[in-house]
């Protein structure tokens, strides 16, 4: 994009996208020059003590970045793929640059004006893809860590809201909480199994 003129490249990535409860989150990274920090890829194949420290060093390179959400209930009414588009398109929007030339995960991002391209596995392939990945995984997991905070025994801290054999176990002894994805079948299934909890 670079070698072609564009000046201010943005990458966009979602995470949450499996996950059983809380929002789908993503976010939107924009550079002018490489990304070459330590380390840096797909957040699912980082550390999540190098997640962490990833970010301040990506804060301060990009020339703008910004986090869109996608909450419980806009999951419900959309469908996920939709609500999770959603969400790019929101971080897109909140960063305070502008944006010469879009790169997005696997998929287009229709209300994205302006030139852009679609990568398979763009977040291993793609540093301002594998970024954006990155502030979304820490901020959305930063949200799983206060709701475990509140509700402790769905072991939210460890699992991060997906589908482990803890979270179902915890899901059938005491039914989905309201930041449950109702609409997702293991938490549909949890909630019809416990008295006054259907949906």
């Amino acid at each position: 994009a670079r070698a072609r003129g564009f000046r201010a490249v943005a990458g966009t990535d979602e995470v949450g996208r499996g996950a059983l409860v809380g929002p789908v989150v993503a976010a939107c990274v924009v550079v002018d020059r490489p990304l070459l920090l330590r380390g840096l890829n797909d957040s699912k194949k980082v550390r999540p003590e190098r997640r962490v420290e990833l970010v301040d060093e990506i804060k301060s390179v990009a020339i703008g970045w910004a986090i869109g959400i996608a909450d419980v209930d806009e999951i419900l009414q959309l469908n996920i793929a939709r609500a999770s588009m959603v969400a790019m398109e929101r971080a897109i929007a909140s960063v305070d640059c502008t944006i010469d030339y879009l790169i997005s995960d696997a998929f287009r991002v229709h209300a994205f004006s302006g030139p852009q391209e679609a990568v398979i596995k763009g977040d291993a392939l793609c540093a301002s893809i594998a970024a954006a990945s990155i502030l979304a995984k820490v901020y959305r997991d930063a949200l799983m860590i206060e709701l475990d905070a509140r509700h402790p025994h769905y072991g939210f801290a460890e699992h991060k809201g997906y589908g482990t054999r803890q979270h179902l176990d915890a899901l059938a002894k005491f039914g989905p909480l309201p930041e449950h994805r109702r609409g997702f079948a293991p938490v549909a299934a949890a909630a019809l199994h416990l008295p006054g909890l259907e949906t």
